[in-house]
Formats: C-alpha cells, sequence, structure tokens
C-alpha cells in the first residue's frame, strides 16, 4: 500500500502502447514471486509482470502459481479502491485454491477446490436471483441480448478490476458479466475459483470449462454468473458481438 495514492504510483509505463503499468505492479510482483516460489521452489510461475520466456517450464510442473500483481491498474494508480491482488494455484489446468486480496477496500476473497469461498472468512454462497438480473456488462452488449430477458435486467456500473468484477458474483452483488475477448489466466484464475465454489460458473461462449495454464494463456470472450442467468447468453453472445 505504500505507492498507493502516492507519487509512486503515477510511475507508470506502457504495455502494448494502452495497458498501464505501474511502480506497484513490479513490487507486487517481485515480492509474490520471492515470497511463493521461496515456499514453494517446486511450483511453476506464471505472472502477469514476469516475462513468460519458458511456458514449457510452468506447464511441466506440478503446480502452477498464477498471479495477477494488481488487477485493475488504471483505477490503482488513479486512487481508486477498485482494485486487487490475485494469487492462485492451478493443477492439471483447473485452479484448486484462490485469493483476491483487496487491500484498498479492506476485501479478502479465498477459495479451495471442494472447500467453498469465503470473503473476509464469511462462507459465499449464491442466492436465487429475486428480481431482474444484475449484469455488468457494455450497454452495446447487453443490446444484443435484450431479448433473452424477456422478464428484462439491470445494467451494473462498470467495474474496472476484471477480478473483482467475478468476485462480486462470488457474494451475490452481482448475477452475471460478460467478459470481452483476450483475458488471460491471471485475471481469471482466482476469481474463477471464488465463484464456482459459490455455486456459479465461468464458462467460454461454447459452454466449456476453461482450461488454465496451457501454452497460451489468452481467454476468448466469457460469460459468468449464476447458470440460469448466463444460460439465456450462450448462442446470443458470439465474438462477433465485441466487434
Amino acid at each position: 500500500m505504500r505507492y498507493f495514492r502516492g507519487d509512486r504510483a503515477m510511475d507508470v509505463q506502457w504495455k502494448n502502447g494502452s495497458s498501464p503499468v505501474s511502480a506497484g505492479d513490479f513490487a507486487v510482483d517481485r515480492f509474490l514471486r520471492e515470497k511463493l516460489t521461496l515456499a514453494r521452489p517446486g511450483y511453476g510461475w506464471l505472472s502477469e509482470e514476469t516475462t513468460d520466456e519458458r511456458p514449457e517450464t510452468r506447464q511441466s510442473a506440478s503446480r502452477t502459481f498464477v498471479v495477477d500483481p494488481i488487477d485493475g491498474t488504471r483505477a490503482y494508480i488513479d486512487g481508486r479502491d477498485t482494485w486487487c491482488i490475485s494469487v492462485a494455484i492451478v493443477e492439471n489446468g483447473v485452479s484448486i485454491a484462490g485469493v483476491l486480496e483487496c487491500p484498498a477496500l479492506g476485501l479478502r476473497y479465498d477459495a479451495v477446490a471442494g472447500g467453498g469461498s469465503r470473503r473476509n472468512g464469511e462462507p459465499l454462497r449464491m442466492k436465487p436471483v429475486a428480481e431482474k438480473p444484475l449484469i455488468a456488462a457494455p450497454r452495446a452488449i447487453l443490446a444484443e441480448i435484450d431479448a433473452a430477458y424477456p422478464g428484462g435486467y439491470r445494467q451494473h456500473p462498470h467495474v474496472p478490476s476484471l477480478a473483482y468484477r467475478l468476485a462480486l458474483i462470488a457474494d451475490g452483488s452481482i448475477d452475471a458479466t460478460v467478459v470481452k475477448p483476450k483475458a488471460h489466466d491471471w485475471d481469471i484464475a482466482a476469481a474463477g475459483l471464488l465463484i464456482s465454489e459459490a455455486g456459479g460458473i465461468l464458462r467460454a461462449l461454447d459452454g466449456q470449462p476453461l482450461v488454465l495454464n496451457a501454452r497460451n494463456v489468452v481467454k476468448p470472450a466469457l460469460v459468468a454468473g449464476r447458470a440460469e442467468v448466463v444460460a439465456p447468453m450462450f448462442g446470443v453472445v458470439t465474438e462477433d458481438t465485441f466487434g
């Protein structure tokens, strides 16, 4: 937190010309890599801020840390609270443990495969949608799926951190979301486990489960939420929906 809302938070570089990365991103990446790989030297390592020079090394490990040092970097740089640190352990292509730390919000989400999801230690379990579902998606995307929800829906304001947005599904604050193409494993590895352990789903548009820690860690468009809320999106939302 010593970088947050300080001068170093404004020490920003740009990846691919449009994606910001701050001094805080690099500091968290260094800290976590040092601590986690020291504790588990046999685990692989995949992080947004570490160059993935030899993917075969992490793929050959029995388990791999998948890390986003700061998910929601734009919010972090702007001094907003909606960013988090995401850490997951992936085994055989699926997450078996995950933590989202949201220090500016005072929130910690964690999940273990088969052991449920928690927010600040309290168990999470999705409840039936009592009214029009609350969906987090751009208005243009919602226009595409409008006919799939004859009873109507409500639009949730944009949440810049994808991992935190998915956590809001796990804790019931949002019922569903649409994720544009080119999310990466580090964006979804921990939060996806939070959702599944709370009773929801995170799927590609063909409805298939996701495989993590493959050689290519870039994902197609995704949908997430309660199964009955997400179901009408399949076959309606396509890659072409995103232009």
